[in-house]
């Protein structure tokens, strides 16, 4: 009851934003079982381009909205399928993400991977205290 109390308390605006990030949460997940990636960034391609009519809103509130929809996602959210929504959703509003991908050898030699989004040289989502260790692959900025 608690949780509910606290969505009907949001503002009009941030019950969209946060419905909208967790309805494309949720299907970037889907897309990532079903789908190669290289077909899932062509599909988000076609479907993530800037939208004038959109207002604004801070890089603050998309992560705010990405990190409350993946708390109350079943099973939550990898950080790729976090970085893809991000990126989808910073696309929509005017800004210029960039997907980032950087593997590393654990000790035990097995290859870990991260995702994260940049913008401006800053990390936007997906940031660890250890993320220099990886090695980043080429950029894929604009999906």
């Amino acid at each position: 009851m608690t949780r509910l109390l606290k969505l009907l308390q949001l503002t009009y605006s941030d019950r969209q934003i946060l419905l909208n990030t967790f309805v494309l949460l949720g299907l970037v997940r889907l897309g990532m079982r079903l789908l190669s990636f290289n077909t899932l960034r062509k599909i988000i391609n076609k479907n993530s381009k800037p939208n004038p009519r959109l207002e604004k809103i801070s890089l603050n509130k998309i992560v705010w909205a990405i990190n409350l929809s993946t708390r109350y996602t079943p099973g939550g959210a990898k950080c790729l399928a976090r970085a893809l929504t991000c990126q989808v959703l910073m696309t929509r509003y005017g800004y210029s993400p960039e997907l980032r991908i950087g593997v590393v050898k654990d000790e035990a030699g097995n290859l870990e991977a991260h995702a994260w989004i940049e913008t401006q040289g800053q990390v936007v989502i997906g940031y660890l205290s250890d993320l220099p260790r990886f090695t980043p692959l080429p950029s894929f900025s604009g999906i």
